[in-house]
């Protein structure tokens, strides 16, 4: 390469650089925003690094976690799924329902033992997660619709199961047999909690599907170009349908844990936690349009949301202040997603470029 060939090239390699450099910050955005809020809530804070706050908050980010990583399967397809805090609460109500009141079988009233009530617990919030796949993928009804529509449903189911009373002691049933059932939520493991264990596993076998198998694949293709995935033969409907039951079996999860923590079950309990669940995947780089993103960004996502409440709580910030900041959060968080999407494109060529002329 000559000398004046070598001078032209400089601006081109600087250009590179720094748009390499801006690509970098803006997909890792979500581990910076949480280093600096870590950061600040500890200047701020001096109990924010206490082991007692950190245990509340690895629970309370478990509970999030569990629902991004359900809902970030959805996103990915360029779904949305608005039903699960609902769903979290149906859960709840069921369980309690199960373990206080029984099933009625030929005129006797059984309570079944704890592991047969979460499986059906958890068997009937998929069904919820079925409908929701059933409704957007036959009926053609557009995700946002549906799942707002399943969202009021599930909601007053739990409230008729109880008739918007809530189940109290689920620490034993009736004929004063323990059912065991606040350890679901409450035991620790190796010094942490059983929520913490759960999301751990949930995301374990969540990044396994998303970059290990044909069907994680096919989410991704999904959400990239629907009608293009269809045109190469993946089952379109099939894997949307996945895509709705995991996030709703991740909801009636968190549905159970609150429960067990609380040793009782409010139909209100979930209220607007699919806002957390979508602030926290889209906060992890997941494009709202689909086809791009990953778990362990929204995992971080969650951390994020996890400890803004927390560092909030701890420095006394009015509850209606902190309903605005998680607003702003999310609209930034979007905006910044738009703006990634908008560079990108701009970027791509001049990269395209510096490639061929570092191969003259």
């Amino acid at each position: 390469m000559s000398t004046a060939a070598t001078v032209s090239f400089v601006p081109y390699r600087f250009l590179a650089t720094t748009a390499r450099l801006l690509l970098f910050l803006l997909r890792a955005r979500a581990v910076l925003v949480l280093a600096l809020l870590v950061l600040l809530f500890s200047v701020m804070a001096p109990s924010f690094f206490t082991a007692n706050n950190m245990t509340i908050l690895a629970k309370h980010v478990a509970l999030s976690a569990i629902l991004a990583i359900g809902m970030t399967f959805v996103i990915l397809t360029g779904g949305i799924d608005l039903s699960v805090g609902s769903i979290a609460g149906l859960g709840g109500m069921i369980l309690g329902y199960l373990l206080t009141q029984g099933l009625s079988i030929a005129g006797t009233t059984h309570y079944p033992p704890l592991f047969v009530a979460v499986l059906i617990t958890l068997a009937l919030c998929g069904c919820v997660g079925l409908v929701n796949g059933w409704l957007i993928t036959k009926a053609g009804v557009a995700p946002f619709i549906a799942t707002l529509g399943t969202l009021y449903i599930a909601r007053g189911a739990a409230l008729l199961i109880s008739n918007g009373k809530t189940f109290p002691n689920l620490s034993s049933n009736p004929i004063g047999r323990n059912t065991g059932f606040p350890a679901f939520g409450q035991s620790f493991f190796l010094g942490l909690p059983s929520p913490v264990w759960m999301m751990l596993l949930l995301y374990a076998v969540a990044v396994l599907i998303a970059i290990g198998t044909p069907l994680g694949r096919q989410i991704y293709a999904i959400g990239g170009n629907e009608r293009a995935a269809h045109l190469a033969g993946i089952r379109v409907q099939r894997v949307k349908v996945f895509t709705y039951l995991a996030s709703s079996l991740c909801a009636g999860l968190v549905g159970l844990i609150i429960a067990a923590q609380l040793e009782a079950a409010h139909p209100a309990t979930g209220e607007s936690f699919e806002l957390n669940a979508i602030a926290a995947v889209v906060l992890g780089g997941t494009s709202l349009m689909g086809g791009r993103g990953s778990v362990t960004g929204s995992l971080i996502g969650a951390c994020v949301i996890g400890v803004l409440a927390d560092g909030l709580v701890m420095l006394g910030v009015s509850e209606f202040w902190q309903m605005v900041i998680k607003g702003t959060v999310i609209v930034l968080a979007v905006a910044i997603d738009q703006m990634q999407s908008r560079i990108q494109l701009r970027i791509l060529p001049l990269l395209l470029a510096c490639k061929s002329r570092e191969a003259e």
